[in-house]
């Protein structure tokens, strides 16, 4: 297993971006109002990931053994959630894209831009509390024999 890579992320996130943004274009008018705390429930993943990522790194600098297992599970979280937060970046990108010029011309559209705003905010928390969590897993350096520094698991 590898490191997320900058250039996955990237992908994800212009992925996003480009079908949100054409879908703006062709069906804004006909969904229903944005949430305001719509991009919240990544932000709570954020923190738990934090929290997650502090208890596994404090473990392992204290040398306590941990089961390779739940490492692993935490690195595919890790994985997993900086990439569905790079894509959710982009989406919520995308709609601040699109809105931000409409913002005067639609009323729907003021509201909405409150609502990318905090998607982004907590697409980009997800992708850095994400990315902190792999980085916490990996092994410590003592115990690195080739010096390429992997994921534990």
């Amino acid at each position: 297993m590898h490191f997320t890579r900058p250039r996955e992320l990237a992908v994800a996130g212009l992925l996003g971006l480009v079908l949100a943004y054409l879908l703006f274009q062709v069906a804004y008018g006909s969904i229903p109002a944005l949430p305001l705390f719509a991009g919240m429930t990544l932000l709570v993943l954020a923190l738990c990931e934090v929290v997650l990522a502090f208890i596994i790194r404090s473990r392992i600098k204290e040398g306590r053994v941990m089961a390779a297992i739940s490492v692993a599970r935490s690195v595919a979280l890790a994985k997993a959630s900086s990439l569905a937060g790079s894509a959710m970046t982009g989406v919520w990108l995308a709609a601040f894209a699109y809105l931000f010029p409409r913002r005067d011309e639609l009323l729907a559209a003021s509201g909405d831009l409150r609502s990318a705003t905090v998607g982004v905010v907590s697409s980009v928390a997800l992708v850095a509390a994400a990315l902190w969590l792999e980085h916490c897993c990996r092994t410590p350096e003592s115990g690195d024999r080739d010096g390429d520094r992997q994921p534990t698991g």
